[in-house]
């Protein structure tokens, strides 16, 4: 046997930052992800600390913000390899009840910061938004594509990867904590997304998961600089490249994109922007969200050396590191996790 500290299930941005605070202390570790599916793979990659919706801050927002962006640096300088873009998000006005919303949002505590209070002209004559835009500070837009390739690279270089689906009927439990194809390790870390539903020490959890689906479109003139939002997003990638969505779908959970998903999108992108264009791609990822929109971290209260990093919903990039941080201080010191985001919030699903 091989002994690590610890098993990490999945490698998409929540599995990443577990690497990253394992790495930091002094842990060894093992990874095992399948690298096809997962809902980090396909998502917009857009950073932006304000819900656009409701004009309002997700939870501990500024914290989260604060420690992800230096956190998404120092893995570039670490990998060498650029992910992160700053790029300006302007959210699309209708009437003049939604740039009078978005005056009274940059006087609440907390948006002043990422609240543009300005409206920002639209000079683009392909894009249909005559009440103009506001803009929001501090945003960009983190290829996570790439960072999952340069952070593989990276793993395999430290012999601490293995790409293959994992069989949770080979996983042993032992006094000393876990046994799984020739390593042995006193925790095991399940951050495997909407996989948690296969898992069957923490498959009743409340994770619901949403699908996504995105279109990638090629359009030459259309010339964007900043990210659009509107009831969707539009996405400069570069190379007149634009990630367009994206949808949302409660009942379907599997990972094939559907002609239904692109004509929404297609019929949502004509009625804001007249310019020619072609698909040219599609996406699809389940979103891993819960009922109440809260990550779920924690122990499982029967077996102790098994853990789990889920639930994080559209907002990966921004709330990975903390919730890393704080899944990690808990198994390593037992610093009690908040309990927002306890999974003991739900001990009946975690009966045995």
């Amino acid at each position: 046997m091989s002994k690590v500290d610890y098993i990490i299930v999945g490698l998409g941005l929540a599995g990443i930052a577990f690497c990253e605070q394992c790495l930091a202390a002094g842990k060894t570790f093992m990874v095992f992800d399948k690298g096809v599916e997962g809902a980090s793979r396909v998502a917009a990659g857009l950073y932006n600390p304000v819900i656009l919706k409701r004009y309002s801050l997700p939870w501990k927002a500024v914290s989260q913000f604060d420690l992800a962006i230096p956190y998404f640096k120092k893995l570039e300088e670490k990998l060498d390899t650029q992910f992160m873009y700053s790029m300006p998000v302007r959210k699309v006005f209708h009437s003049i009840e939604d740039q009078n919303n978005w005056f009274a949002a940059s006087d609440k505590q907390g948006l002043e910061r990422f609240v543009k209070t300005p409206l920002v002209k639209n000079e683009n004559k392909d894009i249909q938004a005559p009440y103009d835009y506001g803009e929001v500070l501090e945003t960009g837009r983190v290829d996570i594509k790439a960072l999952q390739r340069a952070y593989e690279n990276y793993l395999e270089g430290m012999s601490a990867f293995a790409k293959a689906e994992f069989n949770y009927a080979q996983l042993t439990l032992t006094d000393a904590g876990v046994q799984y194809q020739g390593y042995e390790a006193t925790h095991i870390v399940f951050a495997e997304g909407y996989g948690i539903k296969q898992n069957p020490y923490f498959n009743r959890l409340p994770l619901v998961g949403n699908k996504g689906e995105y279109i990638i479109i090629k359009a030459p003139k259309l010339k964007l600089t900043a990210a659009i939002k509107t009831s969707f997003f539009i996405v400069p990638l570069g190379e007149d490249l634009y990630k367009v969505g994206a949808t949302y779908n409660w009942t379907d959970k599997d990972w094939e994109s559907t002609q239904i998903a692109c004509e929404e999108l297609e019929s949502k992108f004509a009625a804001l922007v007249n310019t020619p264009y072609d698909v040219v791609d599609q996406e699809a990822g389940i979103r891993p969200t819960t009922g109440d929109r809260r990550p779920l971290l924690g122990v499982h209260p029967a077996y102790k050396q098994l853990a789990v990093l889920n639930g994080l919903g559209t907002r990966g990039i921004m709330a990975s590191p903390l919730l890393a941080h704080y899944l990690f201080e808990f198994i390593e010191k037992n610093i009690p996790l908040p309990g927002e985001v306890d999974i003991m919030r739900f001990p009946k699903k975690l009966e045995i």
